[in-house]
């Protein structure tokens, strides 16, 4: 074949010259680059990204989180991602080069950051697909920096220390905490904002105890979890009127990120709901467990497994944390533990089934219809086969164990409108009201009763 027979990329309108199948030449992330480049990441979970972005700062490193996320997202997106590219993927880069071309930045020391899990998912190939876009685009010179603890990518301007690996599971951990809290106590506060400014409060204190290389200490965060639970207990709330309760689960990206679920939290508030979404530690944890499954069904190191049982210790320990805290307050619901959401799944899925969520995200649903949250949104991006096979494929077996269970499959892409998924939403909503309706009025004679039964009986007529 010559050189002008190269055959490009499936799908690919550049004309680059690269053969198909070659990935997109890679721009090192230099140590030089740390002392001024500004590094772009995408956000995900509000605190907790805002937490994780401050730790890197704490280490030198000039990071921002983008925030962008109007229309002109996706459309960048689309012009820049092939559209049968899973819709994270798509909104991650579209999000990125949208912030790169809105003129905010100096593009000659500008970089980017993005997680590579090494996984089956096309997680492990977005870094690629973003480089091929950026190239695109006319920004091939910009570095992507890979974030992976795999050993994938590996740039001399970018290092992972130990105490950096503390103080991001640390982030994680407060963050769980308070998205946790701020979501019990949001619905039901008395003041406006008032959830969302302990939240804020804590964030800054947070970021404080970082940079002095304090707070992420066992017994210094028991003390931080403690006063967080404890602000949040304080907020003046009325709990008078009952909530429908609303679980969130699905792939990781569009269960979290508002841009990917078209703000999908507030929405839900806005309708009068309490709103549950499992956090960021079991998936953590399910990640680094599957290190550990992989060995037992199909072998391999026992060096790797021994180090995955330690950091699973280690994070077990976080999760400890956050639940012993939560349960001592005695007025918000506790996260399930780990072990316990494996043992929900047993007989139902096998510990193999780990491709996108796996066998977490049905665990997930059980989760919560066990502490309450019977009605649930499963967001799922259009094209993930994974995931549309552990949530909307076991949706009937849920039923089946579960008839009270009250579910909805709501995908999102590019074409999706919102009106739609918010119309599926609210027609769910409509049975939890009636349910909840149903409740209220099998309780009325009960209490009408045990009044009777208190009270002195009348003196009979003569």
């Amino acid at each position: 074949m010559s050189e002008n027979e190269k055959n490009p990329c499936e799908g690919c309108a550049s004309d680059c010259g690269k053969e198909f199948g070659t990935a997109p030449e890679r721009v090192e992330f230099t140590k030089e680059m740390k002392k001024d480049y500004t590094i772009l990441i995408p956000n995900m979970l509000e605190i907790h990204f805002r937490l994780l972005r401050n730790v890197f700062r704490s280490y030198g490193y000039k990071m921002e989180l983008l925030t962008n996320d109007s229309r002109a997202v996706v459309e960048t997106g689309l012009k820049y991602v092939h559209n049968d590219t899973c819709y994270p993927a798509l909104l991650v880069i579209g999000q990125m080069i949208d912030a790169l071309k809105s003129g905010k930045y100096d593009l000659s020391k500008t970089a980017l950051m993005i997680t590579q899990t090494g996984g089956g998912c096309r997680a492990s190939n977005y870094i690629h697909l973003l480089r091929k876009a950026l190239k695109k685009a006319g920004l091939g010179y910009i570095p992507v920096i890979s974030l992976n603890l795999s050993g994938l990518e590996k740039n001399s301007g970018f290092h992972w220390t130990l105490g950096m690996i503390r103080k991001l599971i640390a982030a994680m951990a407060y963050g769980d905490l308070m998205m946790l809290l701020a979501n019990q106590v949001r619905p039901y506060e008395t003041v406006k904002g008032a959830a969302d400014k302990v939240s804020e409060e804590w964030v800054e204190k947070l970021t404080v105890e970082f940079a002095k290389g304090r707070g992420f200490a066992k017994r210094v965060m028991r003390s931080y979890m403690e006063k967080i639970a404890a602000d949040y207990a304080a907020v003046p709330v009325d709990r008078s009127v009952r909530k429908v309760k609303v679980g969130i689960v699905g792939e990781i990206y569009v269960k979290f990120a508002s841009l990917a679920n078209n703000h999908l939290e507030e929405f839900l508030q806005s309708e009068g709901c309490e709103v549950m979404v499992p956090g960021l530690m079991s998936f953590i944890l399910f990640k680094t467990d599957n290190r550990i499954e992989d060995v037992k069904l199909y072998g391999g190191s026992k060096a790797k497994k021994f180090i995955a049982g330690v950091l699973l210790g280690y994070l077990s320990g976080m999760e400890e944390f956050i639940i012993d805290i939560v349960e001592k307050q005695g007025i918000f619901k506790a996260p399930t533990r780990y072990a316990h959401l494996k043992e929900l799944i047993r007989g139902i899925e096998g510990y193999g089934c780990k491709m996108g969520e796996g066998w977490l995200l049905t665990a997930e649903m059980l989760e919560l219809i066990e502490n309450g949250y019977g009605n649930i949104v499963c967001a799922q991006p259009f094209g993930c086969l994974p995931n549309h096979i552990v949530g909307k494929g076991m949706i009937r077996r849920l039923r089946e164990l579960h008839p009270e269970a009250n579910i909805v499959p709501i995908d999102y892409d590019p074409g999706a409108t919102r009106v739609n998924q918010e119309n599926r939403i609210k027609l769910m909503l409509s049975v939890a009201r009636e349910q909840l309706d149903k409740e209220e009025e099998t309780k009325k004679p009960d209490e009408g009763a045990g009044k009777k039964a208190d009270a002195k009986p009348e003196p009979a007529l003569v």
